[in-house]
């Protein structure tokens, strides 16, 4: 037995000393790459600095030095690991396992620092080409000058000062941003010949963002015709579905009918935005007057859906909802008058269920007059109602739960023939009267209440 058990021990030796030869390879192979790894940024801090300037690559210089500060203590574990003081298993192990955590914080913060530079550089290296390729484009853009004044003009005699206020300064503005990109490009040739990297650059970002609003805005000249003209083409649209919608809501603008008065009222503002659309061949703004036009078609939609869902679910009466509201406030009052008369017999819910219908009552009072509420009202007044049963219910179960056992008639020398001490002040008559008196009283005014 003794044997077995040496030989398990053995292995485990052996296997942990296999995983810490492991970890030790695994913390000298990782200090060499950081440390070539720190080496071969540094010359890439050099060319970026060279490239783009010192606040550009500030975070990357500032997350090389944090890597060489920290990494200082990596090469002291790896010397106390070699030194001349023998160290246990434990020590190294711990060791290693630090110098690992390190290496690998090392890499990943150059890694995260160099990624955010790699398109900035490319930027740079590729900023003769990307030169070339503004002047060609603010050439090419140049040459569609002449056809956007064109569209303007030709659009000024169909649609309104106020429709092509937004299109009518494209082709002059335009202009300047060509302008303004060629000049912000030879900027940044000059600044870059000058070693003076960051001005170059911000220039050069200037100028393509300078072409790239040229040509937006006159892509929105010939955007702005083929918008207006399918504008146009849905306005006929909304105004035959809205001469429509007028005479299919008469029906509902005559007196009795469900909301009559908010019927006639959008009625009318849809034929007036009707009569107020210009006539053909009128310069116009299509886009306000669909806006306009959609804008009244749709209250009247409201006001008919709203018309018609009433008249097929009839208002409940005035009087019917303040019927049910003063039926509430009286099972209000029974439930209270009740559960304070039994203060030390009432429990949680009894009173839960009063203080509900106690917070839900002052809700009721503003939806009862208005015809699209009184329904709501009454909905809320029979809840109320409810709740307020139920309070009385309980409370009646919590008094009836709370009397001795066999007291429905006994009492202090009554027909029980036990001896119990009165509840109330006028001896066995209080307990003869009280249980009776509480059962009828509770009887007839939940009785009273359900009528």
């Amino acid at each position: 037995m003794a044997g077995f058990w040496g030989r398990r021990r053995r292995e485990d030796e052996a296997a942990r000393q296999a995983q810490d030869d492991d970890l030790a390879r695994r913390a000298r192979a990782a200090l060499v790459a950081a440390d070539e790894r720190i080496r071969t940024t540094s010359d890439e801090v050099e060319f970026a600095l060279a490239e783009l300037g010192e606040t550009a690559t500030k975070p990357l210089r500032e997350g090389l030095e944090a890597v060489r500060t920290h990494m200082a203590e990596a090469f002291h574990l790896h010397q106390l690991n070699h030194d001349e003081i023998p160290d246990t298993a434990e020590e190294l192990r711990t060791r290693n396992a630090r110098i690992v955590q390190l290496c690998e914080w090392a890499e990943d913060v150059l890694d995260e620092r160099t990624e955010a530079l790699r398109e900035k550089i490319a930027l740079v290296r590729q900023a003769p080409k990307i030169i070339d390729g503004i002047r060609s484009d603010v050439e090419r853009l140049r040459a569609r000058l002449p056809q956007a004044r064109e569209t303007v003009d030709r659009l000024a005699g169909r649609y309104s000062q106020a429709a092509l206020h937004r299109v009518a300064a494209n082709p002059a503005e335009a202009e300047q941003l060509l302008d303004f990109a060629l000049h912000s490009a030879d900027i940044s040739v000059r600044r870059r010949e000058a070693r003076r990297p960051e001005e170059a650059n911000v220039a050069l970002e200037t100028a393509t963002e300078a072409v790239r609003r040229a040509g937006t805005i006159l892509d929105a000249v010939e955007d702005f015709e083929i918008e207006a003209l399918r504008a146009q083409s849905t306005l006929a649209d909304v105004i035959a579905d809205s001469r429509e919608d007028i005479v299919a809501a008469r029906p509902f603008t005559q007196s009795g009918a469900p909301h009559a008065s908010e019927v006639s009222a959008a009625v009318a503002r849809l034929e007036a935005a009707l009569a107020a659309l210009p006539g053909p061949g009128t310069p116009s703004d299509p886009f306000e007057d669909l806006a306009t036009l959609r804008e009244a078609n749709a209250a009247l939609d409201a006001a008919v859906d709203k018309a018609r869902e009433r008249a097929s679910r009839p208002v409940p009466p005035l009087d019917h909802v303040r019927h049910a509201v003063e039926a509430a406030d009286h099972a209000i009052a029974v439930a209270r008058s009740v559960i304070d008369g039994h203060r030390g017999w009432i429990g949680a819910d009894a009173r839960t269920r009063l203080v509900e219908a106690q917070r839900l009552r002052p809700e009721i009072d503003p939806l009862v007059v208005p015809e699209d509420t009184r329904e709501q009202a009454l909905v809320l007044a029979r809840r109320v109602q409810q709740l307020a049963g139920e309070a009385l219910q309980a409370a009646q179960r919590d008094i009836d739960s709370g009397r001795p056992d066999g007291d429905d008639w006994g009492g202090y020398g009554g027909f029980g023939g036990g001896r119990r001490r009165p509840r109330s002040g006028f001896g066995g008559g209080g307990d003869l009267l009280g249980p009776v008196l509480g059962g009828v009283l509770l009887g007839g005014l939940m009785g009273d209440m359900f009528d």
